[in-house]
């Protein structure tokens, strides 16, 4: 595993940190990008306990995010955020490389 441009605000690694207390046992978040969502690609997450050989790692303030290396193309350049607002709390990507993107920010286009 590797580091790559892609990074994690202090934000997300603060709530993956405490997911991962709240659950007594150390997890990373896999980011990933498959076809689909209204608008060609949609962002993939899960909290993982184990990495994959070929995954990509991101590290910050003791937290970690998983990205494989097919998605790490569409991702270049992204930072993995976590927003907290009335309408809810989620995981996010500022994606520079999205020319549009959907009303509910889970689906982009290239």
């Amino acid at each position: 595993m590797m580091t790559t441009d892609v990074s994690l605000s202090p934000a997300a690694a603060s709530r993956i940190k405490a997911i991962s207390q709240a659950e007594g046992r150390p997890l990373m978040l896999r980011v990933a990008v498959e076809g689909g969502g209204c608008s060609g690609f949609q962002y993939q997450f899960d909290l993982v306990d184990q990495a994959q050989e070929d995954d990509l790692k991101v590290e910050r303030d003791g937290a970690a995010a998983l990205v494989d290396v097919v998605s790490l193309a569409l991702l270049k350049g992204s930072e993995i955020d976590f927003v907290d607002q009335l309408a809810g709390a989620e995981f996010r990507v500022k994606n520079p490389n999205a020319k549009s993107s959907c009303g509910c920010g889970v689906s982009f286009s290239i």
